[in-house]
């Protein structure tokens, strides 16, 4: 393959899924139709994702439009941290929209009912009906996949423990503390495998 970097011309947003109990950056959303009234919208969650467990154990999800000059620690909260280890949401301030946390710092938000879902090997794609939304900052541009890849390195600045060997996953930016990283080793936030993991100097 002469640049696989073609994908990040894909002209896809950034928005934080989020259900009560977490949530992660999201890039796969898209409109995909319409039962009825109402629009139906998907989004694909990698299943070795904590908030993959979270949403296939509820019935009702939120995704809130990243904005390109978001506050950066909305992206090292949601896009570097699992929900295991922290509450994101009182990390971030959010607030409840029929009983799901929303970023209050966005360009707008969606709430979304459970419709369907897909499986893959490695992700669900979940297709929810929108039940309510609204724009909160009309003036603010989306942030684009192609944006963020182009501005991660100020966006989504990795902070390491001072007096650890780091390695920073090259596609979420999730930190492997070790002087190795496992070669079975998988990313829990994205999914991937050892070779996308750079030594943090």
């Amino acid at each position: 393959m002469k640049n696989p970097k073609i994908t990040h011309k894909i002209t896809q947003g950034m928005y934080v899924l989020t259900v009560p109990g977490g949530g992660c950056v999201v890039d796969a959303v898209a409109r995909v139709g319409s039962s009825g009234d109402q629009v139906l919208v998907a989004v694909s969650v990698a299943k070795t994702n904590h908030s993959h467990k979270l949403l296939s154990d509820n019935a009702r999800f939120a995704l809130s439009v990243l904005g390109e000059h978001c506050d950066p620690d909305i992206i090292k909260t949601f896009g570097f941290n699992s929900s295991k280890d922290i509450d994101k949401c009182t990390t971030c301030e959010t607030m409840e929209i029929s009983d799901v946390p929303v970023l209050k710092k966005s360009v707008g938000y969606m709430v979304l009912d459970k419709f369907d879902q897909i499986e893959n090997d490695t992700h669900t794609i979940f297709i929810g009906k929108l039940i309510e939304g609204d724009i909160l900052d009309d003036s603010a541009q989306p942030m684009t996949y192609a944006y963020y890849q182009d501005h991660k390195d100020d966006l989504a600045k990795a902070s390491t423990t001072a007096g650890k060997t780091a390695w920073v996953c090259k596609a979420c930016g999730y930190i492997y503390y070790g002087e190795e990283v496992p070669d079975d080793y998988i990313c829990p936030l994205c999914g991937l495998g050892k070779a996308y993991f750079e030594k943090k100097q």
